[in-house]
């Protein structure tokens, strides 16, 4: 391929049925595409199939999104087509806990996280100096029971306004509401401390210290309006002793937190994670 190719990535979903991979992999090889990877799951229980390709082509994008919107219509296919490596437009919303947001400005930065982290929004004012050390704006959205519908409204214009393609609750300590949830529909992640629905609430180390736990963990889900019931995209534990504290818990479950949340963010911005319902498929 020459230097002007372009290397796309591909994602679908529709019902299932013979000759889907045929017929993708036929409409690109028409238009000189060379396939360069290819995932993909039928699911039994649901009747849909789910597809991730990467393509080289030096085919005008426009091109190829004619022939994929003629494929949609025969298969009833949902699909995106986006530039592989592409860093996703993210903004990021935190309270006053400061470990995720600095994990992921920091592999943003330095270690090759796919997104362009264009805002941090938080509730309170304590997370700016994070933030501004990363170069990244910060604005302060206080929430109340009473002013709730004005800060969705002004979260949602500086969406809009930015072109945000993913929001990230880096541990932000409010509920969203459901229309804000729908608006936004397959487009928030979530970092809950624990494995879902265990020790929700607050002091969740705490709970699980009272409770003698063995394991603790964490899971990052996309937010719906059914509070932390969201599809699940990853998890991950580690080993508590009897010798552990609640601060030494909450030490290493922060860490845990870290870890699956940019997991997580890293498999959503290479579009590797396809909504099957109320689960995931994740082609890691």
């Amino acid at each position: 391929m020459s230097s002007d190719a372009q290397h796309l990535v591909l994602t679908l979903s529709c019902p299932d049925r013979p000759g889907i991979v045929h017929a993708v992999s036929g409409a690109l090889a028409r238009r000189g595409g060379n396939i360069t990877e290819s995932s993909q799951f039928g699911d039994a229980e649901t009747g849909l199939f789910f597809m991730r390709v990467t393509v080289m082509t030096r085919v005008p994008r426009t091109e190829l999104e004619a022939d994929l919107a003629e494929l949609a219509e025969t298969y009833g296919m949902r699909w995106s087509l986006d530039e592989v490596d592409r860093p996703m437009r993210t903004l990021i919303m935190v309270s006053k806990e400061g470990h995720c947001l600095s994990d992921l400005l920091f592999r943003a930065t330095s270690q090759g996280l796919p997104i362009e982290a264009l805002a941090v929004v938080g509730n309170h004012e304590t997370l700016r100096p994070v933030a501004e050390f990363y170069g990244v704006p910060f604005h302060h959205i206080p929430v109340t029971a009473e002013t709730k519908a004005e800060s969705e409204a002004a979260l949602l214009e500086l969406v809009d306004r930015l072109g945000i393609e993913l929001v990230v609750l880096a541990r932000y300590m409010q509920i969203l509401s459901p229309a804000l949830c729908e608006r936004l529909h397959g487009g928030v992640i979530n970092i809950h401390h624990s494995f879902l629905p265990s020790f929700k609430g607050a002091k969740p180390y705490h709970q699980a210290h009272e409770r003698g736990v063995k394991l603790i963990g964490a899971t990052a889900h996309y937010v719906t309006p059914d509070l932390d019931e969201g599809p699940i995209i990853e998890q991950d534990v580690t080993r508590a002793s009897h010798a552990d504290s609640a601060p030494a818990l909450q030490r290493k479950g922060q860490d845990v937190e870290r870890r699956v949340l940019a997991q997580a963010v890293t498999w959503h911005a290479e579009h590797r994670v396809l909504l099957n319902g109320q689960r995931t498929v994740v082609f890691s």
